[in-house]
């Protein structure tokens, strides 16, 4: 569907690194051994995210940094419609409503990364989930979103464990007891 409205497939894969996780940051030459395209394509399409003020740049060293402005108007515009693309909304609703005691849902993984490899992995967090149901929602989805999924169960305490020793750009909080993010 996205590939219908926009043509640029390097401007998509920049769209789903910075505005699905808002803490993604990278920068130019990381971008190009990422995506496997041309630096000048990626530069071009990075220069016309920052002008436009998508993007806000840093420089660390010599390398310039991106990452995606969240304070600019369409940022959370953005964000949704990559969501509803990916089809993440979709997964949360359809398994929230009847899994068990659910407290949060994390998207970790390439995904959190902004990288589209074709592989959504969950974090559930919860106690009493309801495993059987969670296999055959989780069949469901992945025939709706065209993606394989793959989840890990974690209590609250676990996930404290887990989450301290990723970086923030490597999670994703999608859904906290009864609210979406």
């Amino acid at each position: 569907m996205l590939e219908t409205l926009i043509t640029s497939k390097t401007r998509i894969k920049l769209m789903m690194k910075f505005f699905i996780n808002a803490n993604s940051e990278s920068y130019l030459r990381n971008l190009e051994s990422e995506f496997g395209g041309s630096t000048n394509g990626i530069r071009q399409e990075l220069n016309k995210f920052e002008s436009a003020g998508l993007l806000n740049s840093e420089l660390k060293g010599n390398r310039k940094y991106f990452k995606a402005n969240k304070s600019h108007p369409l940022f959370t515009d953005i964000h949704n419609l990559l969501m509803k693309h990916i089809g993440l909304d979709r997964i949360i609703d359809e398994i929230v409503d009847n899994i068990g005691s659910l407290y949060q849902v994390f998207l970790v993984g390439d995904f959190a990364k902004g990288i589209d490899k074709g592989l959504i992995d969950l974090v559930f967090v919860g106690d009493e989930i309801n495993k059987a149901y969670l296999l055959k929602i989780v069949a469901k989805a992945e025939d709706m979103v065209k993606r394989k999924i793959r989840y890990i169960l974690f209590t609250k305490e676990e996930v404290i464990s887990f989450i301290g020793s990723k970086e923030e750009s490597d999670y994703l909080l999608l859904w906290e007891n009864g609210h979406k993010s």
